[in-house]
């Protein structure tokens, strides 16, 4: 009950902010579910005896998500009467925090075995956590504006309608592999990492998110029934992926969830593991692709 309370009130403040609000309000959202997910991630960090400073790497997680965000979107500046795009300021980000990490390394002193790992994980910090919600939250913008089909048969075409899309496989392919699991569950699918998923799971999941992004991806993308269904199968397999991935990270820490900020669900990070691996390649699939 408590999860499903939980889920009552999340879905409706998410879904709200990107269809009432402003697009900005998404990227404070994108913003906001960073630095919590980046907590919970220096957290685990901690468990596995890494070191992540959390004024360096929250910065560069905030900045990498806001740069992500105002990457080619319209700028004020016009050439004959066309607005310029903004440039993309990730790979800054990143050579400054790159700088800073190292000079920091530096400044303690303390050579050791922990110094190349503490340094990687805040540099992947940014790269895990900022890069994918920033991305999702220009989605929401002009790079969903853009990659939208002009022939929808709604009224009014824009981000909105793009990234709900993405929740909806999601929610679709996460709910297929719970109950396709439970129902013909039967071949562990990596029983080291998550002993819970199915080999069958993971196909219903496949199945399910394919047939979400075909049908829905008709009515917003101009791209080809195949590319949709390619597009689906991709974003479900990525889906699993990154929940793997963060199921690995807390294991190995020896840890059950990223937090307990949400009652039923774990933290922050548990619930968008998915949406990390998928946001970049649904953001270069809208942005050179649709």
């Amino acid at each position: 009950m408590t999860r499903v309370l939980s889920a009552l009130v999340l879905l409706p403040v998410v879904i709200g902010t990107i269809w009432l609000l402003p697009a900005r309000a998404t990227f404070l959202l994108a913003a906001v579910a960073a630095v919590l997910a980046f907590w919970e991630y220096r957290a685990i960090a901690r468990a596995l005896g890494v070191s992540v400073p959390a004024g360096i790497g929250g910065v560069a997680v905030v900045l990498v998500c806001y740069s992500m965000w105002i990457a080619d979107s319209a700028s004020d500046v016009s050439w004959n009467g066309v607005p310029l795009l903004q440039p993309n300021l990730v790979y800054l980000v990143l050579m400054a925090a790159l700088i800073v990490v190292g000079s920091v390394s530096i400044a303690q002193g303390r050579p050791g075995p922990a110094v190349l790992a503490d340094a990687a994980a805040t540099l992947f910090a940014p790269i895990y956590i900022g890069l994918p919600l920033g991305a999702l939250a220009a989605v929401r913008g002009d790079i969903g504006a853009m990659g939208a089909s002009s022939d929808i048969a709604w009224d009014t075409v824009d981000g909105r309608w793009v990234l709900l899309l993405l929740l909806v496989v999601i929610v679709v392919s996460d709910s297929a592999q719970y109950y396709t699991g439970r129902a013909f569950g039967r071949r562990p699918l990596s029983p080291a990492i998550s002993p819970k998923k199915t080999v069958e799971g993971a196909i219903g999941g496949v199945v399910f998110g394919t047939i979400a992004m075909t049908l829905g991806g008709r009515y917003i993308f101009g791209s080809p029934l195949w590319v949709l269904a390619l597009l689906g199968a991709t974003i479900s397999l990525l889906g699993i992926v990154g929940d793997l991935f963060e199921s690995l990270l807390k294991r190995s820490a020896g840890v059950k969830d990223s937090s307990n900020l949400i009652p039923g669900h774990g933290g922050v990070l548990d619930r968008i593991d998915s949406w990390l691996f998928t946001a970049p390649a649904y953001y270069m699939f809208v942005r050179f692709v649709a």
